[in-house]
């Protein structure tokens, strides 16, 4: 459902979100969130466009978020990248239908418009703060393989 470009740049926030106020450099991020440099460069340049993100280089550059992790919804960041498409007329283009979407197409926009309201409703303070599951973007401890012959 969501693109390549949105799955990172979320990644890029939520990391960036949880160093608060200290810039990470681009090598830094790409390693934390497994994001390739060039396509990593690219996606905070779309962020920095949209507002969320600044980046400054030199020897104590790197990037920061503009904004508090509470004053930023995923919604913000799906929005910046790749924004969710609602269906506002017959995507088929048949007259007739108009703005009076078929049954499948009025479920469709439905859906989307759920989507956009639990994105909206989602700040990434709370994506870090949730407290089921894995940590975002962390690997929990990797098991060891046992060697041949049974021994670890």
């Amino acid at each position: 459902m969501l693109s390549q470009t949105t799955e990172y740049a979320l990644r890029l926030v939520v990391q960036l979100a949880s160093h608060l106020d200290q810039p990470v450099t681009i090598p830094e991020l790409a390693r934390t969130t497994k994001i390739p440099s060039g396509y990593l460069a690219k996606v905070l340049r779309q962020l920095a466009r949209a507002g969320l993100v600044h980046s400054q280089r030199g020897p104590n550059g790197g990037s920061v978020l503009t904004r508090a992790p509470e004053a930023i919804t995923v919604l913000d960041v799906v929005q910046a990248v790749d924004p969710l498409r609602r269906i506002a007329v017959c995507p088929l283009g048949l007259r007739t239908h108009g703005a009076n979407l078929c049954p499948l197409h009025r479920r469709l926009d439905d859906a989307m418009a759920t989507v956009e309201e639990a994105f909206r409703d989602s700040s990434l303070a709370e994506i870090l703060k949730d407290p089921r599951g894995s940590k975002p973007l962390c690997e929990g401890p990797r098991l060891r393989r046992p060697a041949p012959g049974g021994r670890r």
